[in-house]
């Protein structure tokens, strides 16, 4: 018995010793990529059992406030850091923050309301009307008028939104920046807002739950979990007048234009983008990678898992209802990826 005990301890010990030798790098931020972010450390991990990537869920505020303080080796987010966030990283770090595109998303309108469980139509002033607090009620003329045939009820519409600091949130308040002058001089766009109305919810998963215990309630979520989770969500008519619906081909349709002229620091805003197939409310999302990171084994790490995610790692986009970097972006970030000393 004592021998038994003796050898699993050494057994656990030789366990400790093996994982103490492995490297862990700790990222936070956007929910929006979660479940792809998910797959990929999943993978590479069993490519290189060596590197273990710890990702929180926390949203893309809290991702840019906690690689900026430096409690987390990487970021992500949903918008781009503005130039006062930029700022604020060199101010504390003392080197610059690099952003690396890695999918292609969109951002959804779910809804759950009483009696209508096909696709409804949404246009943008529908929106923008429902979440200023203007439109009211799921008969409005501005939501029936774009859905001839559906028997929408004289029901209150509630409104969910974000509670936390969301990249979701920065795409869906950019897009309404877009489409309405009254949201962007009221409201604007931001990774968190002062909602004129509505309840919140924190992270997609969040919104995503209240959305499907809340009846009439309306939400906006990453296009994932609203698929994952069986809930109906909206087409929204495009700058060029066509209803579109979220799908791989009409999010890639969005990235199009941006991908011929992207900047080189990759911030860049491809809501309400033009071409008759683009769905309006799509999105790249980010990583945050400080350009100085002084532990070799760990720069080492994140550079490789960069190279491996821009080419064998696009493979697993789709699946998850994502659309891949355009070749363009991937050849741009992967020469963009020497910044990182």
């Amino acid at each position: 018995m004592k021998r038994t005990s003796v050898m699993l301890i050494a057994v656990l010990a030789l366990g400790l010793g093996v994982w103490a030798q492995g490297l862990l790098i700790n990222g936070a931020g956007a929910s929006f990529p979660y479940p792809i972010y998910s797959k990929w450390f999943d993978v590479y991990h069993q490519k290189n059992p060596n590197i273990q990537f710890n990702y929180q869920s926390v949203g893309s505020g809290a991702g840019i406030k906690q690689v900026t303080e430096g409690t987390v080796d990487f970021g992500a987010s949903d918008g781009p850091m503005n130039d006062e966030q930029m700022k604020a990283f060199q101010d504390k770090r003392g080197s610059a923050i690099l952003h690396f595109p890695t999918v292609l998303g969109a951002v959804v309108p779910t809804y759950n309301v009483q009696g209508v469980t096909g696709s409804l139509n949404f246009t943008p002033e529908a929106l923008a009307g429902i979440y200023l607090g203007k439109i009211t009620k799921w008969n409005d003329p501005a939501i029936a008028g774009p859905n001839k045939g559906v028997n929408l009820p004289n029901q209150d519409i509630v409104v969910m939104h974000r509670s936390d600091g969301s990249g979701t949130t920065y795409i869906w308040t950019d897009y309404l920046s877009k489409v309405s002058d009254e949201w962007k001089s009221k409201v604007s766009k931001s990774t968190a807002v002062n909602w004129p109305v509505g309840l919140g919810g924190k992270g997609n998963e969040g919104v995503t739950g209240l959305v499907k215990q809340t009846p009439n309630s309306i939400g906006y979520v990453e296009l994932i979990y609203a698929a994952q989770n069986k809930i109906p969500y909206g087409s929204v008519k495009n700058s060029s007048g066509a209803f579109i619906k979220a799908d791989l081909a009409s999010v890639t349709a969005a990235a199009a234009g941006a991908a011929k002229d992207m900047p080189d620091d990759f911030r860049v805003s491809i809501t309400n983008a033009p071409g008759k197939t683009a769905y309006p409310i799509s999105s790249f999302t980010w990583l945050l990678i400080p350009s100085k990171i002084p532990d070799v084994a760990k720069r080492n790490a994140i550079t490789g898992f960069l190279k491996w995610m821009l080419t064998e790692g696009q493979s697993y986009n789709e699946a998850l209802s994502y659309a891949k970097l355009p070749k363009e972006v991937e050849e741009k970030e992967l020469k963009a990826i020497s910044k990182i000393q």
